[in-house]
């Protein structure tokens, strides 16, 4: 691949890859999602998603699956203001300086219980990197505190009890669960990932994320990079779904 690609060049690499993801998560083997508008509807999507971005016409991704992503994704973190469990209202811009990832999630949600041990993991073993872990919990504040106790949850939550849906439609998602959004030290978001985050998954994104902090990737090459490797490793557990649990 050549380092500057012509703008149609460059729209036609976008659509390709993302119709890989979009494919990669139909194919069988994506992660069951649920809906927060009862009863839960069952959604089979896993891909990672690059945000829009204005200046540059050919810079942006096709329209989303409606199913999955009725928005664009915004290039920076949204202004999102919630309470955290001691009742205090905290925003996304007091995590600025840090790498993070913004999970959404309930402790009603399999797949989003899943994942939390994998998040723990990576928020102490990434922390010479400067990641922090944030997860926005679309649930009451009494379930929320009990499960975060009962899993020993350290890395902070804030509670969507009330205001939770429109910090996910801020980000350009419907409401679906879990995603997380891995954004740079200055609250630009890099990518963001529906389903499921598995551990090679996160592994892949969270290096691609280090070198475009150390300065040895651009933003372009970052995303692309991600998207890429995100469709790979879909497409390889869904060939293997067994290996993958």
């Amino acid at each position: 691949m050549s380092q500057a690609p012509e703008p149609g060049a460059r729209r036609r690499i976008a659509g390709a890859l993302l119709a890989v993801l979009l494919v990669a998560g139909a194919a069988g083997g994506g992660v069951v999602l649920y809906r927060l508008t009862a009863p839960p509807r069952l959604l089979r999507v896993d891909h990672a998603q690059v945000p829009a971005r204005p200046a540059a016409e050919e810079d942006r991704p096709p329209a989303q699956e409606p199913a999955a992503q009725a928005r664009r994704i915004p290039e920076e973190l949204p202004g999102i203001r919630l309470p955290d469990l001691a009742g205090r209202q905290r925003t996304l811009s007091d995590f600025r300086g840090r790498l993070l990832v913004v999970n959404f999630w309930a402790t009603w949600c399999e797949p989003c219980r899943r994942e939390i041990p994998l998040l723990q993991s990576l928020r102490s073993e990434r922390a010479k990197d400067g990641l922090e872990i944030v997860g926005i919990a679309l649930d009451h504040r009494d379930d929320v505190a009990q499960y975060a106790r009962s899993r020993d949850i350290r890395y902070p939550l804030l509670i969507g009890e009330k205001g939770g849906l429109e910090a996910a439609n801020a980000l350009g998602m419907d409401t679906v669960l879990p995603f997380s959004v891995f954004a740079d030290r200055t609250g630009r978001i890099i990518t963001l990932k529906v389903g499921e985050l598995h551990a090679d998954e996160a592994g892949l994104i969270l290096d691609r994320m280090a070198d475009l902090d150390r300065g040895r990737l651009t933003l372009a090459a970052a995303r692309e990079q991600i998207a890429s490797g995100i469709a790979r490793l879909a497409a390889s557990r869904n060939s293997t779904p067994a290996a993958a649990q």
